[in-house]
């Protein structure tokens, strides 16, 4: 749970594109420096990636994600993630739903020292100035339901 936690923040989490790009384009970036970001465990970051606007199915917002954050960096050493998008719909250049599978491992305070876990990830975004910001997001791990 903590890592699939620090993937959700992760995904949250990163800088787009010029904006000479595509917005696929731009949203790929978006993934990958969510990725390094929650790999790089820099909270501001991922912060900097959620809308101020940011509501979950799971009931957390904007403040609630961020000390969920707070609470797993200080437990988690190190996370490794890696991603495949699975899909983008770009609805007006203006929203997009991302759909990807994060598998995740990690060192910590854990039984074992270790753990990992894999997650599909349904995320939609808003294009907000030069930015794409999270809006919200569904998961669950992989071969189950997301919520």
């Amino acid at each position: 749970m903590r890592l699939l936690k620090i993937a959700l923040i992760s995904v949250v989490i990163g800088a787009c594109g010029g904006p000479d790009q595509s917005p696929e384009d731009q949203l790929r970036e978006w993934v990958t420096a969510a990725q390094a970001a929650a790999e790089n465990r820099d909270r501001s970051a991922l912060m900097d990636m959620l809308s101020p606007d940011y509501a979950d199915a799971r009931g957390n917002d904007h403040k609630a994600v961020e000390q969920l954050l707070r609470y797993y960096f200080l437990r988690q050493d190190k996370a490794i993630l890696v991603s495949k998008i699975r899909n983008i719909v770009i609805r007006d250049e203006t929203a997009a739903e991302v759909t990807l599978t994060v598998a995740m491992g990690g060192s910590g305070s854990g039984a074992l020292g270790f753990s990992a876990d894999a997650y599909e990830f349904a995320l939609e975004l808003e294009h907000d100035d030069d930015d794409w910001r999270l809006m919200a997001a569904r998961w669950g791990q992989l071969g189950q339901k997301i919520r």
